[in-house]
């Protein structure tokens, strides 16, 4: 995939949605830029270990994933938003290129395992997605924020219910983000970026393993 490809894809979702929706993404986004508290970790920090579980209820520690090389681990909203759906299905594309270079690829969203991904999804991703429900993890990479009353309002409108999808009473999401962690735990790259119409590209995943 090139990197004009995933980016062109995820304007298409946002030049086709409602002009009022734009409208509220844009304000809320521009109100987590200025706020800038959701920043991720710094590079050259080390990685937070966590034990989360998968979509078929596996356990998984990062520590013991890092012992077998490194990992690109990303972030993301969960199985309703498009952008994030687009953005799994780039990275499975490129998910031989990663092993390839000795890596491998780790989705976490604060969605309840079943809710993380579909039948049709669990078939075609072929890499580690896990369950953050309470936002543990995304709190400890510094990416969690809660999601204002106006947006939660055009959410359920749309009958989307994070407090059902997550199995919260909070209404909590990461910021989208994708860390490149070598086998020692170390943070060697970071895309983080409040703007979740925008997420790292495959090539630039490609280009941050091989450089470690």
């Amino acid at each position: 995939m090139s990197t004009t490809t995933l980016t062109s894809a995820l304007e298409k979702i946002t030049a086709a949605s409602p002009f009022e929706v734009q409208a509220i993404h844009q304000r809320f986004i521009q109100q987590l830029q200025e706020g800038g508290n959701a920043t991720g970790l710094p590079v050259g920090t080390k990685a937070k270990d966590f034990v989360l579980s998968d979509s078929l209820g596996n356990q998984v520690n990062l520590a013991d994933e890092l012992a077998k090389g490194p990992v690109v681990l990303t972030f993301y909203r969960g199985g309703w938003c498009p952008y994030c759906n687009r953005q799994l299905r780039a990275y499975q594309e490129i998910l031989p290129d990663i092993q390839a270079l000795g890596a491998q690829l780790i989705a976490v969203s604060p969605q309840l395992p079943d809710y993380t991904l579909s039948d049709q999804e669990k078939a075609e991703m072929s890499f580690k997605v896990l369950s953050d429900p309470k936002g543990i993890v995304a709190a400890k990479y510094n990416l969690l924020y809660e999601v204002p009353d106006y947006l939660r309002g055009m959410y359920l409108s749309h009958n989307i219910d994070l407090q059902e999808y997550n199995g919260t009473d909070h209404w909590l999401l990461p910021v989208t983000g994708t860390f490149m962690i070598d086998e020692y735990s170390v943070i060697r790259s970071a895309y983080v970026n409040p703007d979740f119409t925008r997420r790292m590209e495959p090539e630039d995943i490609l280009w941050e393993l091989r450089k470690l």
